[in-house]
């Protein structure tokens, strides 16, 4: 059995198709979404992924912007930034591009970001409204999963959900958002982390499995029950003289073994990170909505 393929850029072509519609009928009223961006640095990747979502916003008529801070900008400027971008009324949207340099708290500049434009649902209130379930917006990554798996034909409900990592950004989240009450979610989830005692034997009895560990290639594919749909949201480099840039991109998840035995897969890339983009772009409209 050869794992079916999850193909993260189609399904994310097809909620801009879904938001270009929404976009149309905003701009009916008078009303552009904005996105209001904030860049610290010039780490290559984050550099990469900021022009990633600029061109996205271009091609659906989102109005973007993106406000460059030197890496060695003090924290007050970056927090002067973000207010600035909260009282401008054009952005109905602000994301900070995380990392951070190692001298700005991503704490204290999370909770200067308005929660009504928090478009990354980061802000402590959008926390709590979602451990509530009364989110005002999903976070991004977790929110593109729960897409990836229902538009594949992969609805959480009623399954045995692993969740491999406990960050605030994909675990804990994801993890809340499955376990409601709710359509596409009531799944019955476990969270592993680095202190899970025999790991292979928990993940072995996943439906669905979500690697975000953070560690190439961690998920083998004896940690796999055959049929399971797995999918991987790391994203890291490892060295590769073959390669045009000396390196390669590759999951949590040995994709190769991995395929052979699940019944479906993330690539990487090509799967969740797409997703975690248009999610943003959702997100952005979605504020857009609420706040006009």
């Amino acid at each position: 059995m050869t794992a079916k393929i999850i193909d993260g850029n189609k399904l994310a072509s097809e909620i801009y198709t879904e938001l270009l519609a929404e976009i149309k009928l905003l701009e009916q009223k008078g009303i552009t979404p904005g996105l209001g961006v904030v860049l610290v640095g010039e780490d290559p990747a984050s550099v990469s992924y900021v022009k990633s979502k600029a061109k996205a916003c271009s091609q659906l008529g989102i109005y973007e912007e993106t406000r460059n801070l030197p890496a060695d900008a003090p924290e007050e400027e970056v927090l002067c930034t973000v207010e600035a971008l909260n009282k401008d009324q054009k952005f109905h949207g602000i994301l900070v591009q995380l990392p951070l340099p190692e001298h700005i708290s991503v704490e204290k500049v999370t909770n200067r970001i308005s929660p009504e434009k928090d478009v990354d649902a980061f802000h402590p209130i959008n926390m709590g409204r979602l451990l509530k379930g009364e989110p005002y917006l999903l976070p991004c990554t977790p929110h593109g999963i729960q897409q990836l798996l229902v538009r594949s034909g992969y609805d959480p409900e009623g399954q045995r959900v692993v969740i491999c990592g406990r960050s605030d950004t994909v675990g804990r989240p994801l993890a809340l958002m499955l376990m409601q009450k709710k359509a596409r979610a009531n799944a019955t989830v476990t969270v592993c982390h680095t202190r899970t005692k025999d790991l292979a034997s928990i993940t072995r009895q996943a439906d669905i499995l979500v690697a975000a560990m953070g560690v190439p290639k961690a998920i083998t594919a004896e940690m796999i029950k055959p049929g399971a749909v797995v999918v991987d949201v790391g994203i890291n480099r490892v060295e590769d003289p073959g390669a045009p840039r000396g390196y390669r991109l590759v999951g949590d998840v040995d994709f190769e073994a991995v395929k052979e035995r699940a019944e479906a897969i993330t690539p990487v890339p090509g799967g969740v990170g797409p997703m975690t983009v248009a999610m943003l772009l959702y997100n952005t409209v979605t504020a857009a909505k609420k706040q006009t």
